[in-house]
């Protein structure tokens, strides 16, 4: 195995993960935001539909995706139509499995921050002529951003790992869509330990390193 092939399943996780945890860590920031405090009618019920991915096998992940994303499916269609091709079997499959199944540990981690200021402090800027977001920006953010990056950090952590949802929609392509999950798993399949043992050990290390960040962001140190 040349050098290139060895760090393409690599490098392809890195950019998947960072893309899927842009997209995962946008979206449920602004939703815990929204969120956070409030109370309404089937609120548990919608944060129950949210945390599912957290809890449920990867590969129902990936089977409900191919509903969605598949050429039988309304949205498969239209994506297909505006993009050209079908979003299964390509890279941004990988980047939509690893966003879904991230995005519970994130919503969580942001809103739990979220929830950890203190309310007389953002009233008092309300009951000053504060805006809301002036309130978010100089107020809750301040105060919250360590939550928001280990949020952050950590489903960067998550989509990295993501294997049974990818699989299943993005495939095993060389070159394509195959990530280090799916490399590791093509390798220990043919029986190359060897090979599986160096991206098992180059993802443990990456891996290791984010979660050690996250964790001294988390302590404050």
């Amino acid at each position: 195995m040349t050098y290139e092939e060895f760090w393409s399943p690599v490098l392809l996780s890195l950019r998947v993960a960072l893309t899927a945890g842009a997209f995962a860590f946008s979206v449920a920031a602004v939703t815990a935001w929204w969120m956070a405090g409030r109370r309404f009618r089937g609120k548990t019920l919608l944060e129950t539909l949210m945390m599912l991915p957290l809890v449920l096998p990867p590969t129902v992940i990936g089977f409900l995706l191919l509903l969605v994303l598949g050429r039988e499916s309304v949205t498969g269609r239209m994506l297909e139509t505006i993009f050209s091709q079908s979003p299964v079997f390509t890279w941004w499959a990988a980047v939509i499995a690893a966003g879904v199944v991230s995005f519970p540990l994130i919503y969580q981690t942001v809103k739990t921050g979220l929830e950890g200021v203190e309310g007389e402090l953002e009233e008092a800027a309300r009951t000053m002529g504060a805006g809301e977001w002036q309130v978010f920006r100089f107020v809750t953010l301040p105060l919250a951003w360590r939550s928001l990056v280990t949020a952050a950090i950590l489903g960067l952590a998550r989509g990295l790992g993501e294997f049974g949802a990818t699989l299943m929609v993005a495939g095993n392509i060389p070159g394509r869509t195959q990530t280090v999950p799916t490399a590791i798993y093509l390798a220990v399949d043919a029986g190359n330990w060897v090979l599986a043992a160096a991206w098992a050990g180059t993802i443990i290390s990456i891996s290791f390193l984010l979660l050690a960040l996250g964790g001294r962001l988390a302590r404050g140190n």
